[in-house]
């Protein structure tokens, strides 16, 4: 038994038949060229990383996967989602594309520093709030960003 489709006039066979391809496999479509969200956006699939890993305690040199300290969560993250980075937060300034507050998105990296010295690291979430590993006796966790000196940098 054959099924009979109907093609409305305004699509072309051919368009009609790869919009059916798409429908019966369940793809989306993809303009020709553009990357897979994986590759386009490591830092969104890093956040989504680091946001499981809430409520692990914090340690100082660890790099998960159950306990952190600040650019070990952000080394794990980053790792899960295909990238590697340097593990100190310092080195990993010196690795991103420094980006301004008003062009930061969720997944790059917030670099907390006292005058030109990094002291720590966390991944943006949006709305001015950061995961990070904070210190001693805490543990993962997502907070508003408490001061203004940060820089921001996007992992390429």
């Amino acid at each position: 038994m054959s099924a009979h489709i109907s093609i409305p006039s305004r699509l072309s066979r051919a368009g009609a038949v790869s919009a059916l391809t798409v429908a019966a496999v369940g793809a989306t479509l993809v303009a020709p060229g553009a990357a897979p969200e994986a590759q386009a956006a490591p830092g969104a699939k890093a956040l989504q990383v680091a946001a499981s890993k809430k409520g692990a305690p914090y340690k100082y040199g660890a790099v998960g996967p159950h306990r952190f300290d600040c650019s070990g969560l952000t080394v794990y993250s980053f790792k899960k989602a295909g990238k590697k980075l340097p593990r100190t937060a310092a080195a990993q300034y010196n690795k991103t594309k420094h980006v301004s507050a008003g062009s930061r998105k969720p997944g790059d990296l917030v670099f907390f520093h006292s005058g030109r010295s990094i002291y720590h690291v966390g991944i943006y979430a949006g709305n001015g709030k950061v995961w990070h590993s904070p210190k001693t006796g805490d543990v993962v966790r997502k907070q508003k960003l408490w001061t203004k000196s940060v820089w921001y940098g996007r992992v390429a």
